[in-house]
């Protein structure tokens, strides 16, 4: 018995410890990061992307019924940011720091741990951002019926698969560095992490069919629009990861935010393409 509370307890910090990490979400609970409790977040990461995203639909349907569509897009991106403390913008800018410097692989990762930004992050993130506030000014301004219904709920949907893409990543490609980092610290990720991490993604994505309408744009149901995002988030997120590893020799604590945010930014544009059909 006294086993059974001790696994459940470990769960649970593993549960705190993605919010904590994650997100700028209150979660008042003191635990002890341990490696046991970094690998069990791994699992939890669907989770804390399921609040971001249902945060965003409200804030997004606030923000377009009380505002025009450009000031909405840019709070709700604002608001975005914020809910994660731009920490995977870190990782994007470090990431393109080091990618683009097209040094040779030890200089690019020596790059990567500098803590100040260079030009090409700079460029990269701004970039990103622009990319992100005209894709969701796209989808708040939209008038074709059924348009906002299906980006709110796909905006659900997206940071629950990109960041179940990074428990995949942790686990599928080696660690780039030599030394210790704070990627280092997921090095014990397994293959039952990641599939259980899957599962409660797609409970989650569950959980917004049935709260959503049946059938969104142009009467495609939300079970579709679930499994084209999840498609997408694979395919473009192995295509994204390998060519990281390739020019790294592996992947970085960077390369995972790196990857959380392009593939937030394909999978929005990919929403606009569909609704704009």
């Amino acid at each position: 018995m006294r086993t059974a509370r001790s696994v459940m307890v470990g769960w649970l910090h593993g549960a705190v410890a993605a919010f904590q990490f994650l997100t700028r979400l209150p979660v008042p609970v003191q635990i002890q990061y341990t490696a046991q409790v970094f690998r069990r977040s791994v699992v939890f990461y669907p989770l804390a992307g399921l609040a971001i995203g249902l945060l965003l639909l409200l804030t997004g349907t606030g923000l377009r019924w009380m505002l025009p569509p450009l000031p909405a897009a840019v709070l709700l991106l604002a608001v975005w940011v914020a809910l994660t403390g731009g920490l995977h913008l870190d990782g994007l800018m470090d990431t393109a720091d080091g990618i683009l410097s097209h040094r040779p692989r030890e200089q690019m990762l020596e790059i990567m741990k500098d803590s100040r930004v260079g030009a090409m992050g700079v460029i990269v993130c701004v970039l990103h951002l622009l990319l992100k506030v005209s894709l969701l000014y796209s989808l708040i301004s939209g008038e074709q019926e059924g348009g906002w219904r299906t980006a709110s709920i796909c905006l659900v949907m997206i940071p629950v698969w990109s960041r179940w893409f990074m428990a995949f990543a942790i686990y599928g490609w080696p660690y780039a560095r030599q030394e210790s980092g704070l990627g280092s610290l997921f090095r014990g990720v397994t293959r039952s992490d990641v599939l259980l991490s899957a599962l409660i993604a797609i409970a989650s994505v569950l959980v917004v069919a049935w709260l959503g309408p049946e059938r969104l744009l142009a009467g495609v149901p939300v079970w579709a629009v679930a499994l084209l995002i999840a498609g997408a988030s694979v395919l473009l997120g192995w295509l994204i990861a390998t060519y990281i590893s390739r020019k790294l020799g592996g992947l970085t604590g960077d390369t995972y935010g790196a990857l959380n945010e392009l593939l937030e930014g394909l999978l929005l544009l990919a929403v606009v393409i569909m609704v704009n059909r």
